[in-house]
This record gives C-alpha cells, sequence and structure tokens, in this order.
C-alpha cells in the first residue's frame, strides 16, 4: 500500500548482542546527511565475556519520512577503566574491536524486529579475521503507541466575512529543531460560524513528540481559492491543552501586531471539552506484521517540461551525471520507500507523451524511450476530483511533487489540506485525505526536504485506512513492550 512524516515520531530501544572474547561496551551513532556522527548513547560493559548481552538500552527517535543511518562501534575496555562510568569513557584509549551500519528501518520492517550484522574494521578487510557478528534488536515503547484525543471548540471568533459568517478550521502544527513548523493535524471546516464545535481529533505521540514540545494551532477563515484569512492563533503543548480540559478555561488566540512586535490579543478563545489518552496500534505494529508500501511512479510527460534534448528541459539528462528534478525527487522518495518494500522494484510509468511508435498515450512503460510532449498542468480538475473521490476507499495514497515553475494552484486544491474534503460531481465526499502535493521549488528554499515535507503524511493515512476498516496487525515479533 502507499502511503506520512508525519509523522510524524517512535521511539525505540536497542538491544546489542556480539560474539567474541573481549570486555565488550557498545557505543550506537546517528550518521547525519554532512556524515558526521552523533553519539546516541553507550551500553554497559560485560567483563570476559565470548558472548554478551548488553542489558543498557539506547532510545532513538523514528522518523518514517527520512533515512536514518546507524553505526554501532565496539570497543574491548581496558581492565583499569573498569570502575569508571562509561559515559566519561575516552574512547581512543580503547581497543576497537570493529563496526557495524544499518538504516533504523531495516531494523524496525523485520517481523522479529531483529538484525544480525557482520563486525569489520574501518579499511574494510573482512575477510582478514573473524570480527564477530552484531545483533540489533529493536523494541517499541508503550508512549509510542498513545495518543490523545480531545474535542475542542472556539467563541467569539472575530469575522473575516462581509456578507455571512467565517467558516473556521484549525491547523496544528509541530516546532521543529531548525525553528520551522511541520503540520501535523487539521479539523472540517465548520460552515458560517464564530462559535465552532469541530468532530473529535487524535493526535498520536508519533504527531506531537512529547505532552511539552509546543503546537502552534492556527484558527483560519476557509475560503475556496485557497487563500484562507487568520483569524488567530496560540501555542500550547498536549500537556497545556489537558490542563485548559482540568482548569474548564480558555486561551485567547493572538494575532501578529506591529506595536511593539507584540501580539495582540483577541476576544476569541479556545475551550478543550474533551480530553483523553488511550493505546492503539501503530503504524510499525502492521509494517512488522508483513503490510508494505508499494511504490508506483508516474511521470509528467507533457509540453510544460520542454524538450528533454535542450538543457532548460525539465527532462534533460546533462552527460556530466547531474540529476534532474523528476530523477532527485523518485531517488530521494525511493530511498525511504524502499524498505517498506519487500522487492524493491518499483513500477515506473508515463503520461502526456508520445510512445515509439509515435502515438499520444497517458499511461506507457518507461522505457527508455520518449518522443515529442502534449500540453501542461491540470485541466480536468473536476473528473480528477471524481477520481479521487472514488479511489478514497481504496488502499492508495498519491504523493504529487510539483517540477518546475508552472501554476499549481489546482494541485493544491486536490490536498484537501485547507481541513475541507474533496467532493464529487455529485456530491459525494472523499472518505479520507489520500493526496499529498509538494511544489519542490518552495521546499528547496525552506527548512525541510521535499521529501519529509511529501512523505509527513504517509503514516497517518496508512493508519487512517486500517483503522477505518478495524483491520488488526497480526503481531508477528516477539518480545515486550518496553516503557
Amino acid at each position: 500500500m502507499g502511503t506520512v512524516p508525519y509523522l510524524r515520531r517512535w521511539l525505540f530501544l536497542i538491544n546489542v548482542l556480539i560474539y567474541l572474547k573481549s570486555d565488550p561496551m557498545a557505543v550506537v551513532y546517528a550518521k547525519k546527511i554532512d556524515g558526521k556522527l552523533e553519539e546516541l548513547g553507550r551500553t554497559e560493559v560485560v567483563l570476559n565475556s565470548l558472548n554478551p548481552a548488553w542489558i543498557e538500552k539506547v532510545t532513538v527517535a523514528f522518523q518514517f519520512e527520512i533515512v536514518q543511518p546507524l553505526v554501532f562501534h565496539v570497543y574491548d575496555v581496558d581492565t583499569k577503566y573498569h570502575n569508571i562510568p562509561v559515559k566519561t569513557l575516552k574512547l581512543k584509549d580503547q581497543e576497537f574491536l570493529g563496526e557495524a551500519t544499518c538504516v533504523l528501518s531495516e531494523i524496525v520492517t523485520k517481523q522479529t524486529w531483529s538484525l544480525t550484522l557482520n563486525l569489520h574494521i574501518k579499511n574494510g578487510h573482512t575477510g582478514l579475521r573473524n570480527f564477530g557478528a552484531l545483533t540489533i534488536h529493536a523494541e517499541e515503547t508503550v508512549a509510542s503507541r498513545s495518543c490523545v484525543e480531545m474535542i475542542v471548540h472556539c467563541s467569539h471568533l472575530d469575522n473575516k466575512d462581509i456578507f455571512s459568517k467565517s467558516d473556521p478550521f484549525l491547523r496544528i502544527s509541530r516546532i521543529i529543531e531548525t525553528g520551522g513548523s511541520v503540520p501535523i493535524f487539521k479539523t472540517e471546516v465548520v460552515n458560517n460560524n464564530l462559535n465552532p464545535i469541530w468532530k473529535p481529533l487524535c493526535l498520536s505521540v508519533q504527531q506531537f513528540g512529547s505532552k511539552d514540545n509546543p503546537l502552534i494551532i492556527e484558527c483560519f477563515d476557509f475560503n475556496s481559492s485557497g487563500n484562507h484569512v487568520l483569524i488567530g492563533k496560540l501555542q500550547k503543548s498536549v500537556a497545556d491543552l489537558e490542563k485548559l480540559h482540568k482548569e474548564r478555561s480558555g486561551a485567547n488566540l493572538t494575532l501578529p501586531s506591529s506595536h511593539h512586535g507584540r501580539d495582540k490579543v483577541l476576544k476569541g478563545q479556545l475551550f478543550v471539552d474533551q480530553f483523553c489518552e488511550k493505546q492503539q496500534y501503530s503504524f510499525l505494529d502492521y509494517i512488522s506484521s508483513g503490510s508494505e508500501l508499494n511504490f508506483i511512479v508516474a511521470v509528467d510527460f507533457t509540453a510544460s517540461n520542454g524538450n528533454p534534448r535542450n538543457p532548460d528541459s525539465l527532462h534533460y539528462i546533462d552527460p556530466s551525471g547531474r540529476l534532474n528534478s523528476y530523477q532527485r525527487a523518485i531517488l530521494e522518495v525511493g530511498e525511504v520507500i524502499q524498505f517498506y518494500d519487500s522487492d524493491r522494484r518499483f513500477p515506473a510509468w508515463g503520461f502526456g507523451g508520445r510512445t515509439c511508435d509515435g502515438t499520444t498515450s497517458h499511461c506507457f512503460n518507461l522505457n527508455g524511450s520518449a518522443g515529442a510532449f502534449e500540453d501542461g498542468v491540470l485541466t480536468d480538475l473536476q473528473e480528477t476530483k471524481d477520481a479521487l473521490v472514488r479511489t478514497s476507499d481504496l488502499p492508495l495514497s498519491i504523493l504529487i511533487v510539483g517540477v518546475g515553475g508552472a501554476d499549481f494552484t489546482q494541485m493544491e486544491v486536490l490536498d484537501a489540506d485547507d481541513g475541507r474534503p474533496l467532493e464529487s460531481s455529485t456530491g459525494r465526499v472523499a472518505t479520507r485525505d489520500i493526496v499529498q502535493f509538494v511544489p519542490m521549488r518552495e521546499v528547496h528554499s525552506g527548512q525541510i526536504s521535499v521529501v519529509q515535507a511529501l512523505l509527513e503524511e504517509l503514516p497517518g493515512q496508512f493508519l487512517t485506512y486500517m483503522r477505518g476498516r478495524d483491520i488488526k496487525p497480526c503481531l508477528l515479533h516477539v518480545g515486550p513492550t518496553s516503557t
């Protein structure tokens, strides 16, 4: 099934086993984009053991939407350091026994949540002698299955419409490490109402991280043009929202003000009518029990991309090996998705182009040959909406990357991120949001990658489908869940 971020985070506890004679200690690192290693934790030292089983666990935050390389270093700790806390040990004073690398997704997609790797020295000469084997076992924490369900309402909202009342909806975003924000939830639109009550909303720990993480809650007046007007906003954590519920109090919305840099406090308030925490199956419960994400690529070959023989074409194949925008988008998404597809084979199709025999086709295999091209952006919006509404009942998500400088306004309508679900020409409403659209030009100039923006909603879309049909995972992995 193709399906989000957001993503969306999970916590994992990693145990490690190794087979060699020493006083071993393992150190776990995360490998960053620039190649630098960030230490995540160390195990205890096991004395004089051929088969040490470390008890100390290392906590790793799992993010579906990015590739997370892990590096494991194993050291033989000198006896004179045995009474020193492992966190203060200088690794250069210990004997290096070997290292192993993997991607976190390789571990958590195994049905046993275990992965065995051969240890090697950095020069790669693993054939010189036996350096041992390293087994990594992952356990999902109880907290990662937790979610918060709330019913919220607003009162006395400012009216942004002239001939009627505002049509408000809420957008909730998580503040990320770089200082930017990532949307994690949007409510439905309540029409013509300044005191709206929204349907129950559910936020998972994967989405908000921890109860103390700050969230930005924005209230917008919906406009069909996509130019939604900000009614007001506030910053609260999940813990703050729980406190509002317990105290039966409201929190005032604010608007940015140029006056002395202070926000203007509004009359409108947000209230939390119901608040409860509960446990539910996680995205990885389904993945580890055999569910897969099948990635199918469809490439736009219409005329707006230009002649592929010209360097200014979006399809131009650079002899130097530099990837064009289409190649880059497919590669970056595929690098993440590949671990959730057992055969790692991705069907690739094209549309809006002329095939080898000269006929125009809107669905053809990418076989390395494409000739001339027809017209550009979306011109059959309502027919596309009708197809998406019908498809919303299927185990499918559609991820669209806007490549180039075209006007993607209609694509953004299909995304339904404005809080209003897609509606067909017959009045049927989509059962769930299955489209995520990201213009590449905007993401590359921002604080998150195109892959993060494109995939952040995928786990949530997957879970919406499964939970909506009461499909439960067949949990095959063994071992207790950690707290």
